[in-house]
């Protein structure tokens, strides 16, 4: 009898290619393209946010802690639907062994820490609200802002090294997204001149990519300065310099320029004034900041800006004027202040938390949504000077 043939073997199914699962939102590392902020999923982002000042005082803790728990600042911050934190700090705090205008029996778990290790649990405790930080050096020492990045009691190399060390110490945190280099560089600082006593750009360069070295996920934020040639803006605020002198970092995927600005309550600028006031706003704002992300150079965050008033008066026009154009042009930004403040008046009024709701219905659709929501993660252990091992 002819064999049988065998049965046919049957072939395998192939294997189902697996559907890629989306990142949640705001999933970091940032990285700036362009004009534009994206997550690691390749959405667009907005850091929207508010200051919340007080570590760059003597008192090297977030104002308000006097009278309410952090907790229930943090979880306001939240609920008034802001997604980041800019949070101001010195040099001088990174060594400071006690933080003052705390009422302990309001926060019992914050009695004992140093300044580092409060920020540490800020930061914690931030990020499994899903808000994001961005740590801005505002002085180097508690008393005063300086003209330069460095002063007579902080030298640049003690600078660019207490960078590192928070680039290192919280460089498996990702709620800290950035640094804000140095604050409203102004008076003597230039832009582009090659001097290296004066030059921002220069001294913004040797920071940004030691920091990118020890912790390349950061966002390097660099504001602008006061003075570029005969044109006078504000604090921080001029980068009109940076189209001819670009910041050169050694990834420029993570380069953000920052500008502060106010309105004419707190200062006589010329283009404040009548008769061109307030239809010529946009284009003083494009000249000096604005275009670097409107021409798809580089992201812009407005790390300052506000004012009591956001009535018919000049000062309210300005300010309604600014959050309709950060809105309309997608710029990040974060409000000056969400803490009382004397000089400009905060988002909250007073030490209840009775926040301005007039100020915040103005800024409302204005605002991005909150980034993703990690799980909670341990605070960096803090050492004498907080690092983290380099492995």
């Amino acid at each position: 009898m002819p064999a049988t043939a065998p049965a046919p073997t049957a072939r395998p199914s192939p294997s189902p290619i697996p559907t890629p699962t989306a990142l949640p939102y705001g999933t970091g590392p940032l990285r700036a393209d362009g004009g534009t902020l994206f997550d690691a999923g390749g959405q667009p982002v907005r850091l929207t946010g508010v200051n919340w000042s007080g570590m760059e005082t003597s008192n090297y803790a977030p104002i308000g802690l006097d009278s309410r728990t952090l907790d229930d600042m943090l979880d306001e911050i939240v609920s008034t639907g802001f997604n980041t934190i800019r949070l101001p700090f010195s040099n001088q705090m990174l060594t400071a062994a006690t933080p003052r205008g705390i009422n302990f029996d309001l926060n019992p778990t914050l009695k004992g820490l140093s300044a580092l290790q409060l920020m540490d649990r800020l930061i914690r405790d931030a990020g499994q609200r899903g808000l994001r930080v961005v740590l801005d050096r505002h002085r180097p020492t508690d008393d005063a802002q300086s003209e330069l990045w460095y002063s007579p009691q902080i030298s640049e190399a003690r600078w660019i090294e207490d960078w590192v060390m928070l680039a290192t110490h919280y460089r498996d945190e990702p709620t800290v997204v950035g640094a804000d280099l140095t604050n409203e560089p102004h008076g003597s600082a230039t832009w582009g001149d090659d001097n290296p006593q004066t030059d921002w750009r220069l001294a913004a360069e040797r920071a940004g990519n030691a920091i990118l070295a020890a912790n390349p996920n950061w966002l390097i934020i660099v504001e602008g300065i006061q003075n570029v040639g005969s044109d006078t803006y504000w604090w921080g605020g001029n980068l009109s310099a940076s189209a001819a002198a670009p910041v050169r970092l050694s990834n420029p995927g993570r380069l953000v320029y920052s500008a502060h600005d106010y309105g004419p309550q707190e200062s006589g600028q010329t283009w404040l004034r009548p008769p061109e006031f307030p239809s010529n706003l946009p284009s003083v704002w494009r000249a000096h900041w604005a275009f670097l992300q409107q021409d798809g150079i580089a992201p812009v965050l407005v790390g300052e800006f506000g004012g009591r008033s956001i009535g018919d008066d000049a000062e309210g026009v300005w300010q309604r004027t600014l959050i309709d154009f950060l809105a309309q042009g997608a710029f990040s930004y974060t409000y000056w202040v969400w803490n009382p403040d004397g000089w400009v008046g905060g988002l909250l009024t007073d030490g209840r938390g009775t926040v301005d709701q007039a100020k915040l219905n103005l800024l409302g659709p204005s605002q991005s949504a909150l980034l993703s929501r990690p799980a909670p993660q341990p605070s960096p252990s803090s050492t004498a000077y907080g690092f983290h091992s380099a492995n």
